[in-house]
């Protein structure tokens, strides 16, 4: 078993996007850091649903094949849920439709705890007031052996790395610049200390930098 993170970040540093609106929630270059990933073949048929077997098949889709292997359970904060976006919905049970694309239980930080959701495909959300240390016990737990992913955003993955809890760390680094929003690395000097470090290039430009401890 190990803690692993996975995101998609600018070449500035960002893993997240601005100027969000209610019409556009994930902000208008939104599309363009994750333009790489949501090409490949995997993304189709695992989020879209595509079964027809279009999609990019290059180094891009081999990483986004492994993002989805071996995951037990994921953890992630109440930004990345929608939490902040529709606070006071019940209804509200995240982005991803019907089926998330998971299949494993999820642990969405929040301070201010909902019952559980089961969604079809073997996901469940549940919402926890916890520590990153504790959830992360719960997360391993519920893991059965498998890996646990620290899903983001990057604000909770970064209290994780700060605390030395992540073994792997794969960051997919979009060639473009967004000039502001959150940034991945900042407080986290050093961070490369204990980890061997591999990066690859893709067709698509994107360069994968991964973290081994």
């Amino acid at each position: 078993m190990a803690v692993r993170v996975d995101l998609l970040i600018s070449l500035d540093g960002f893993a997240t996007t601005t100027d969000q609106t209610p019409e556009n929630p994930f902000g208008p270059d939104w599309s363009r850091l994750v333009a790489a990933y949501v090409a490949t073949r995997t993304f189709r048929e695992r989020v879209l649903k595509d079964t027809s077997g279009q999609g990019a098949t290059g180094l891009d889709d081999q990483y986004a094949k492994d993002y989805f292997a071996n995951i037990g359970a994921e953890i992630m904060g109440a930004g990345m849920f929608g939490l902040h976006n529709f606070p006071d919905d019940p209804e509200w049970k995240g982005w991803w439709g019907d089926e998330p694309p998971f299949h494993c239980p999820v642990f969405v930080l929040t301070h201010t705890p909902r019952p559980s959701i089961e969604m079809a495909g073997g996901t469940t959300f549940h919402f926890l007031a916890a520590d990153p240390v504790v959830a992360l016990q719960r997360a391993e737990k519920a893991a059965n052996g498998k890996d646990v992913r620290i899903g983001g955003g990057p604000t909770m993955v970064r209290a994780y790395l700060k605390a030395g809890l992540v073994d792997r760390i794969h960051v997919a680094i979009a060639p473009i610049l967004l000039g502001r929003g959150i940034r991945l690395w900042d407080e986290l000097r050093g961070l490369e200390a204990g980890y061997t470090t591999k990066s690859e290039t893709a067709e698509s430009g994107t360069v994968h930098l991964t973290f081994q401890r």
